[in-house]
This record gives C-alpha cells, structure tokens and sequence, in this order.
C-alpha cells in the first residue's frame, strides 16, 4: 500500500477537495483505497457522507490509543471501493493530550493504518504540524502538496520540504512527490507562477487543475466533481494528475 499526506500550511488551496477526488479517480481505475480524514473539520468526511458530529470520531480513538485495530473503526463509504476513517472537533482534544504524554510512541499512533489490502492510503491534513500530522507523516510514503497561484501560496513550499526533512528522522523513506496546482485560471500572474515553479527545478508540478465555477455548485451535494460535471475543467484536470501520477487511464 501507498500512503500518500495531502499537506499544505496554507488554507484554502483544496486539499480537502483533492484527497475526496483523488481517492475517486484510484477508485475509477480499480485500486482499492482507504481515506484518512486528518483534520479535526471533518471535511472530508463530510465529503463521503459520513461525518458524525455526536460521537468520539475514529480518528480520536486511533490517535489516542484507545482503538488498536483501524480495521474495527474504518467505514465504508457508498464507493465499493473506497474505506474511510472519519473525523470531528474530538480529534482536537486528542492531539492536545497527545502533547502532554511523556511516551515513546508518540508518533506512532497511525502506524497500525498500513493495511495490505488496501492499494492507496491518502491523508488528508490541516493547515499545521500538530502531532496528528506528525503522525500521518510518519506513514507517509508521499507527500502531495496542492498549491493556488497567489502572491503568498509559494511561501510555504520551503516549510513544508523543511517539515519533511525533519520526519525523515522516524521516517526515511517518505519524500516530496510535487505539487499540485489547483484552481488555475490562466492570467498573466498564475502563468508567471508555474514559470517560477518550474525554472526553480526543486518542486515537481504533478497537474494542473483550472478553475471551476461547478466546485462551489457541488459542494453542497457531496460527490466527486466527476460525477457532477465530468466535463468541467476541474473534473478533467483530477482525471489527467491521476493518470499521469498512477500511469494508469480509465
């Protein structure tokens, strides 16, 4: 199995909406995928319709240790071929108590998600490097960053490389896999940003995802763009990025 982080420190750059449509397009090509919701907003459980607010989330228990076996708390989802673990603002309270702990194994806690049935793992996190981050990036094989064109999107790029270096201290094997420009429109100033990106020869450019006006339509129904309007630039640029990442069309 494939465990890949979605991270970047911004907000609001998709990260959420990639892991929800990247776990469909692996769907779509007959790979067999777990999600990771990460963040304590549940967004991406939200996405697969699966959010509880009421309960203590999955997330929280696996991240807390009081739940050893992932397999009791995965769910499925209305996708055949696609598992999640959820998550809610109980994840909050987790990481900070995971904080005060005075244990060996703090970074540990997710290391029981590398199930071999499943093909992908993806991992979808918060805007920070909390201890449930740290944790996700312990598992993690790759590390995706989905980035939107501004005048402070590429700033963080260095941090989260930095982060990485820092984890291959427990974690050698995972690596920066590139990024992932979303929410494209092509004016003078997004052009000269995948410019820069690319004369930098550091950050590898996965895909290019164009602007959408049907992303905030869909938002309300809760399914991948792809089935809303396949034909919209959003739904054809996350169906180009996975076929390029995974060599495999549909």
């Amino acid at each position: 199995m494939k465990t890949i982080s979605i991270l970047n420190l911004k907000g609001g750059v998709a990260k959420t909406f990639t892991a929800a449509n990247m776990a469909y397009e692996l769907y779509r090509r007959g790979y067999k995928v777990l999600l990771l919701d990460n963040d304590k907003q549940g967004n991406l459980s939200k996405a697969y319709g699966r959010y509880d607010a009421e309960s203590v989330a999955p997330i929280t228990k696996l991240l807390s240790g009081e739940w050893k076996n992932p397999e009791e708390i995965i769910q499925h989802t209305d996708y055949e071929g696609i598992d999640i673990i959820t998550a809610n603002m109980s994840l909050f309270g987790a990481t900070w108590n995971l904080t005060k702990e005075e244990n060996e194994n703090q970074t540990e806690r997710y290391s029981a998600c590398k199930l071999w049935h499943y093909d992908y793992c993806i991992i979808d996190n918060p805007p920070d490097i909390g201890l449930n981050v740290i944790n996700a990036l312990a598992i993690t094989d790759e590390v995706i960053v989905p980035v939107k064109l501004d005048n402070y999107a590429l700033e963080g790029l260095d941090i989260v490389a930095e982060q990485i270096e820092d984890v291959r201290g427990f974690n050698p094997a995972i690596r920066l896999a590139g990024v992932l420009i979303t929410s494209y429109q092509n004016t003078d100033g997004e052009s000269a940003g995948v410019e820069w990106l690319e004369e930098q020869g550091v950050y590898n450019i996965l895909g290019i995802v164009r602007y959408s006006k049907k992303v905030a339509e869909n938002s309300f129904l809760r399914k991948p763009i792809y089935e809303y309007s396949p034909c919209c630039g959003a739904a054809q640029g996350y169906k180009k990025f996975v076929t390029a990442y995974t060599g495999k069309a549909r």
